[in-house]
């Protein structure tokens, strides 16, 4: 390792009402990948946005390839410095080109005109010194699955000269294949003496790229080190403040009835002929990998999506759901991948988001008026059975982390006492406490006899929560295993079934 790139020393900051950080430290050398790791809420994008010039820092020091920060520091300055953040919700431009939004305040001009030829070419030859030449600087953004635009995000702050990458999340959304490119990338940056600043709830991947761990918890600096002189349980603890002996707390629940049966389920090019049954009192687990059609057949059960073909059963009874009103009357329900954008109304307060789609249950019938005490009794009962973390039900749902943000989802449909609940990926971008609490819900529903559906992308969780997983391949299921069936292999084989067998006909 290197030089010291940066230095924070007894960093605080707090915003009305809440101290967010309290005497924290940090740093970061040159050619190293370091781990900031934490719960949500315990500082670490505070401490990131003051590193990049967003938040002025209320005390501490700070230094950045050895020349002392002034308060007045801003991003500008601190790009000028070499210091880039890809953030976890991509800000890019979606109907922009990738050389344009490369260029994206910096544009180069031939007179009074964009010169985009010669954009185009810097945009390729940077993407290109990446390794990455399948992507051409004139595609439109939002042509682009989320891994590649993330790596547009990456050519972009390289562009900018940075020396210290920031990034949040970067493995969120992205498939396998999309991690380990990321990867690779990332170590040719630290063997050009780049440093970065590796934010990630998937602490099973860090030991695939980082050197060392900087731990945060409730805004203060907990330890550092390097990361071979942790064992996970240590991280664990060091991240909580307690010894997690069980990230899976799977409870065994005596299966019930059928509840849901869905029999050659058709619908696009994602959902080929999907069969399979969903008891009370079970976790259904559905695996696969990225475009196998696990989240596009949840969307059709919910009746996001147009049902082209098969029937779907609820109690024996045939449904016909032309929208997701008539899923929700009739007790299916989605909590979906993207909660900001699917599942919540974040500038809205948590009262309205729980309220919003249970409007009928509290409301007078002739009037429409909302029944006031109704109300508060339903967020009040959501905010106590899933220990949702909030100052108050006025405050807006953005504003909280993503753990009490998945919790809001949650508690706006156990409202309505719904026969089945569909997880998708109900664990993403949220820290290992949060998910535990996450998953002791799902074990509360199987205890009522509700029929549970999780969908996940990373195996240990689907192996652990599960009783059963179902894998899906090229829009079909191709396995079924018992949890005491299941392991990595047994389960990728059936993944990658049809993939198999298209490989071997080409060869």
């Amino acid at each position: 390792m290197g030089e010291v790139v940066v230095a924070m020393r007894h960093i605080h900051k707090s915003f009305p009402g809440v101290k967010a950080l309290d005497d924290v430290q940090l740093t970061l050398r040159a050619g190293e990948v370091m781990a900031l790791l934490g719960e949500n809420g315990a500082g670490k994008s505070t401490l990131m946005k003051i590193l990049s010039g967003v938040y002025t820092r209320d005390e501490g020091e700070l230094e950045i390839l050895g020349q002392k920060i002034e308060k007045d520091f801003n991003t500008s300055k601190a790009q000028q410095l070499g210091v880039a953040i890809i953030h976890q919700e991509l800000n890019m431009c979606q109907h922009l080109t990738v050389a344009e939004n490369m260029f994206l305040g910096r544009e180069i001009k031939k007179g009074r005109k964009l010169d985009n030829k010669t954009m185009n070419q810097k945009a390729k030859e940077q993407l290109e010194s990446l390794g990455i030449r399948d992507l051409k600087p004139t595609t439109t953004m939002s042509e682009l699955p989320v891994g590649r635009q993330q790596m547009v995000e990456i050519a972009k702050a390289l562009m900018l000269n940075a020396t210290v990458i920031i990034m949040d999340e970067p493995t969120s959304a992205l498939s396998n294949a999309e991690v380990d490119e990321l990867f690779r990338i990332t170590r040719d940056l630290r063997s050009q003496g780049k440093s970065i600043v590796y934010i990630s709830h998937r602490l099973q991947e860090l030991q695939h790229i980082v050197d060392t761990v900087t731990i945060m918890r409730d805004g203060k600096y907990i330890t550092e080190g390097k990361f071979s002189d942790f064992t996970m349980d240590t991280l664990i603890a060091n991240m909580v403040g307690r010894e997690i002996t069980n990230q899976f707390p799977r409870e065994k629940v005596p299966r019930g009835k059928k509840v849901l049966e869905v029999k050659h389920l058709k619908s696009g090019m994602q959902v080929k002929d999907v069969s399979f049954e969903a008891y009370a009192g079970e976790v259904v687990g559905f695996a696969g990998l990225v475009g196998a059609g696990r989240t596009e057949t949840s969307r059709v059960i919910f009746g996001a999506d147009e049902k082209e073909g098969g029937e779907i059963y609820l109690n024996g009874e045939k449904l016909e759901l032309k929208c997701p009103a008539d899923a929700i009357n009739a007790g299916i329900v989605l909590i979906p991948e993207d909660r900001k954008k699917d599942g919540l109304c974040t500038k809205l307060s948590i009262r309205d988001n729980i309220a919003l789609p249970n409007l009928p249950l509290i409301s007078t019938k002739l009037t429409g008026k909302v029944n006031k005490k109704k109300e508060a009794e339903m967020v009040n009962k959501g905010k106590s059975s899933l220990t949702i973390k909030m100052s108050g039900p006025e405050v807006e749902a953005g504003t909280l982390s993503g753990g009490n943000q998945q919790k809001i989802v949650v508690a706006k449909w156990l409202a309505r006492d719904s026969q089945v609940i569909i997880f998708d990926e109900p664990t993403r971008g949220i820290d290992v406490a949060a998910k535990v609490e996450i998953y002791e819900i799902i074990n509360e529903l199987k205890k009522q006899g509700k029929a549970v559906i999780v969908i996940s992308s990373e195996m240990p969780e689907v192996m652990g929560i599960s009783d059963r997983i179902l894998v899906m391949c090229e829009g079909r299921i191709t396995g079924e295993l018992s949890a005491e069936e299941a392991t990595e292999n047994n389960i990728l084989s059936c993944a990658m079934r049809f993939t198999d067998k298209a490989k071997a006909a080409e060869a």
